[in-house]
Order: C-alpha cells, then structure tokens, then sequence
C-alpha cells in the first residue's frame, strides 16, 4: 500500500511534479489524487469510477485542467488515448488518440506533448487542438523527453533521445512556431542508451544520464557545449529522476542505490560533501543553501522547493511517500 501523510491511498503507478514544483500528482489503481507540497494537503481526488486505473497524469500549472492516460488494473480508458479531465466542470474536454501506448505527456500553456516508443507529437492547446508537428526518436522505452516548462523560460526547448546510442536531440520550439527552420540539433552525450533527460527551468541547460548510471552530463541547449561532468559512483545504476533546482546553482539525482546525490554546478567544490544515503532515517544535514530534510527508504522521484532550499523525496518502491 501507499502513504501520504499517514492515509493509505492505494497502489501508485506515476508519481510527477507539476511545472514550478509546488503540487505533486499521484496516478493509481484507484484513481488520482494531486497534493500540494507546502503544506502538504490534498487538492484533488478523483476515484476510479470516474477515471479508472491511472498510468499517467501531469498538472498545468496550478490550473483546473489535468492530462490523465489509463493504465493498472481497473483500466477504464485506453492506454493510447490521453484525456484533458476539466476539473472545474466536472468533465473530460478534449481527448487525443494514438496508435500505440502513450508513455509520456506534458503540458504547456499552450501545447500538448504526448511520447510513444518512437515518436513525439505536439499538439496545439487547449483551444481548437490540432497536431503541429511530430519528431521521430530512437527506440524510447520509456517516453522520455523534456520541455522547457514556462513560457518566460529563456530558451523554448524540446528535448529527446536520438537515433543512435547516447545521443540527444534538442528542438528550439521558438523557430517552430514562427515558422522557421527548427532542424534538432544533436549531441553525443554518452556511449550507451540514455536512461534520463533533465532540463533546467529556464531550457538553457540539459542534463544526460545512460543506462550505467555513473556519470551524469550537463550540456549548454545552444552551444551544445558540455559544461560539466558529474560522478554519481563508481558502480552501475538506475537513475530515477534527474532535476536542477530553480536557479540552477544546484542538481539533485536519486537512484537504485538508496541515496540521493546533491551536486553544486557552479561552486563545485562544494560536491563532495553533498551525498546522503537512505540508511539515514530523520537526519537534517546542513548544506550552503539551508536545510534539507531527508525522509526516504528508496527515493524514485527529488526535487528542489522552497527557494531551492529543501527537497522533497517522492518513495514509490516502497509506496510511501513523507511530507
């Protein structure tokens, strides 16, 4: 079973945080719920008579509006078909269908992105939705790829794996939509398959990591230049989540290994000290930006909140998530 603040709430498929980090959504067997991170208190819940079994749901924004994909045991709605539930109407408003499994969605203000296995569709939204272009990928097991996730953030990026082993492609969607050239650009990030792809708030800077796990990789969207390279360990790894925190001074990256690793990208020679493991059990460890709380048994999902200050670990291996 799954806790959030003491409540069993059922089997979690899909854990995601919204764009600014402030809400989290939890897809399940029996349904969704979406929280609020501080102070942690539920927003919205919607049971699985209503939605069925969840594999997906992303927020926009703080808004009324949630992206739901089916998926788990009691599945109501189909797994190639993401669903706009309105939750100030109490109702599905839009729906897109698709040929395979949807393995990823993302929103925008004003955009749809929906990743199957080989490819990745952007749609316009949520007005008169119409597909705008689609970019082929290598095989995507797992959907991934990353947008820039604010209209102010300084580069509008699109960022997936490429055609050949440990490649990138990055899309600069401002070129798209005013209609010219908006070719990818490529980088040669690692010598085996990418495993995840992390962009920064302001869709300046990417960060890579392969299916080893060891290093992780931080690339310029425009220059393409590699900016610096991380050691998470010296043996493999499954990386669960990759994120930058909102200035971009810090990232943060949890693994198969128990532990969260937090590295500074600009006074690095701070990284050493900043590794926790979670054999560590209610421990407060001091760090240049504050404190931050480490609750965990194996964390699948970190990010920075609260000014770039804390991080909140998100535990679905074990079902339970801490506040």
């Amino acid at each position: 079973m799954s806790y959030i603040g003491g409540e069993d709430i059922g089997y979690i498929n899909n854990l995601s945080f919204n764009q600014d980090h402030g809400c989290f959504s939890c897809a399940m067997d029996n349904g969704i719920r979406i929280y609020n991170v501080e102070p942690l208190r539920e927003k919205m819940h919607l049971d699985s008579t209503t939605v069925g079994s969840v594999a997906l749901c992303e927020m926009l924004y703080r808004t009324n509006i949630v992206a739901i994909v089916g998926g788990g045991h009691k599945q109501k709605y189909a797994e190639n078909t993401v669903l706009l539930w309105d939750n100030f109407a109490s109702k599905f408003v839009a729906e897109f269908t698709f040929s395979s499994p949807v393995l990823n969605v993302r929103l925008k203000r004003d955009r749809l992105f929906a990743a199957e296995k080989t490819v990745i569709h952007v749609f316009s939204f949520p007005n008169n939705p119409r597909k705008l272009y689609s970019f082929d990928t290598g095989i995507n097991p797992r959907g991934l790829f990353q947008v820039s996730p604010f209209p102010s953030s300084e580069r509008q990026v699109l960022v997936f794996p490429g055609h050949y082993a440990g490649s990138i492609q990055i899309v600069d969607l401002s070129k798209m939509n005013s209609g010219t050239s908006g070719a990818p650009i490529t980088i040669s990030a690692h010598d085996s398959d990418v495993a995840y792809i992390a962009l920064n708030q302001q869709g300046t800077l990417v960060a890579t990591a392969s299916v080893k796990g060891t290093l992780i990789r931080v690339f310029d969207t425009f220059t393409k230049n590699k900016i610096i390279q991380l050691r998470r360990g010296s043996d493999p790894a499954s990386l669960y989540c990759i994120n930058f925190s909102c200035d971009s001074d810090y990232l943060c990256a949890s693994s198969d290994k128990g532990t969260i690793h937090i590295f500074a990208l600009k006074r690095t020679y701070l990284n050493k000290r900043l590794t926790f493991s979670s054999a560590a059990r209610n421990v407060n460890v001091y760090v240049p930006l504050g404190l931050i709380h480490l609750y965990m048994l194996s964390a699948r999902m970190a990010h920075f909140i609260n000014m770039y200050i804390r991080i909140k670990v998100a535990v679905i291996e074990n079902h339970m998530m801490f506040s």
